[in-house]
């Protein structure tokens, strides 16, 4: 069993949180650890690094992709010298290193790669005692994610194994996990019951549709495209926290005419994506790490529409490669490309066991596995520094005062 164990990731989209949060669940759910805490590493950065990282980027998603993109991959060099960019975020994140130096945890879990260098350069300087897992949340490994100090890497797909492989990181330190989901995506629930207690098409096709956590994206023309789907189907548009979006397509639900073989179930915020996912067929949007694996855990298709350039769009090829998705660069296509593949029963039918054979729903549980052999059995770099219960350390207690971070127990 593992002493204390920090989870750390960055609310730069919501999957970074989903992944720390599965992991935490996993730990709550094994008692694997005496104490477990998950924080946003962006609570302990100054306000304007702060924005930076997540409202800019949100912003960049829906009005620059192409930038963020370009940036991206301009920034995946394993060879490029990153100290200014590591001057730069420790600069930016002295509340973190004060936190990290005084706690000194026995196991740290990086779900973003903005800790994970925090952690590594800390440990470099002798400064940190503790064994740090990477858990990378999309198919692919990008250069922001590889540092010096790390205990273990947890990748999704075998392919980002060798890649780490090629690039140093010795094979007993990776750990094809797949990116870790909720627990409760690894309960079976029945399809047809999950569609009743919904209020949900017994028959036909049911496609989810989820604009993310935080609500954005081309929705709106993406739903009009859809409703022009000519087989029997119901869409489940997921708002998020946008209560305008919900308001519009609202109205567009109600405008429906009574004989349309499309139906549209418009939903804000919720956290029952699982039994959503448990009711559908398909799956149409953006493939985020964490969105993609919770869907393959469903066995759900999916249906590739405008991806963030970068990680997102690996992730589609490697959808694509492996027959678990379909991809529409146009939309007013989408009904047309959908509804191509509903002809095909027998297409559709493979690609849901093709999505079924990439699933690995239990990663979360797989990682707590590994972490707390890692924990027991390797012996952290040596330090001088005492460490102070996670509990009662004063920067916990500052941003408790104010954002309340939930501890899920000691």
């Amino acid at each position: 069993m593992a002493k204390k164990v920090l989870i750390l990731s960055a609310s730069a989209g919501a999957g970074h949180l989903r992944a720390a949060q599965a992991i935490e669940h996993a730990f709550e759910a094994t008692g694997s650890a005496r104490s477990v805490h998950n924080y946003d590493t962006l609570q302990f950065t100054n306000p304007m690094f702060r924005q930076l990282y997540s409202k800019a980027y949100i912003e960049m998603v829906n009005r620059m992709p192409e930038v963020l993109g370009w940036l991206y991959d301009r920034m995946d060099q394993p060879d490029q010298d990153d100290r200014l960019q590591l001057a730069f975020d420790k600069l930016n994140t002295g509340p973190l290193i004060k936190l990290l130096e005084e706690l000194q945890p026995d196991v740290t879990i990086c779900t973003h790669f903005l800790p994970a260098e925090i952690i590594s350069w800390l440990i470099g300087k002798g400064r940190l005692n503790t064994r740090q897992a990477i858990v990378v949340t999309d198919f692919d490994v990008h250069a922001q994610w590889l540092c010096q100090h790390y205990a273990h890497y947890f990748v999704a797909i075998d392919e980002t194994r060798a890649h780490l492989e090629e690039l140093g990181v010795p094979a007993a330190k990776i750990t094809v996990s797949g990116i870790p989901v909720d627990p409760v995506f690894a309960q079976p629930k029945d399809k047809l019951a999950m569609r009743e207690k919904y209020g949900l098409r017994r028959d036909g096709t049911v496609i989810l549709s989820s604009a993310g956590g935080f609500g954005v994206g081309r929705i709106d023309e993406l739903m009009s495209s859809l409703l022009k789907i000519r087989h029997r189907s119901e869409i489940i548009a997921i708002c998020g926290r946008n209560e305008e979006l919900k308001q519009r397509l609202d109205r567009l639900a109600a405008e429906l005419p009574a004989d349309s073989p499309v139906r549209m179930k418009v939903i804000g915020f919720t956290t029952e994506m699982d039994e959503y996912m448990a009711a559908s067929d398909l799956v149409v949007g953006k493939p985020g790490g964490l969105t993609t694996s919770e869907a393959l855990a469903r066995g759900l298709v999916f249906v590739v529409v405008s991806p963030i350039p970068g990680q997102e769009e690996r992730n589609s090829d490697h959808l694509l490669e492996e027959g678990a998705a379909i991809r529409c660069n146009n939309l007013p296509v989408l009904a047309y490309k959908i509804d191509r593949l509903l002809d095909d029963s027998q297409r559709l039918a493979t690609m849901k066991a093709n999505a079924l054979r990439l699933a690995r729903p239990h990663a979360a549980f797989d990682i707590v596995t590994r972490v707390t052999e890692i924990g027991n059995t390797e012996t952290p770099p040596t330090t001088a520094r005492k460490s102070r219960k996670i509990a009662d350390h004063p920067i916990l207690k500052k941003v408790r005062s104010s954002q309340k971070p939930k501890k899920r127990f000691t």
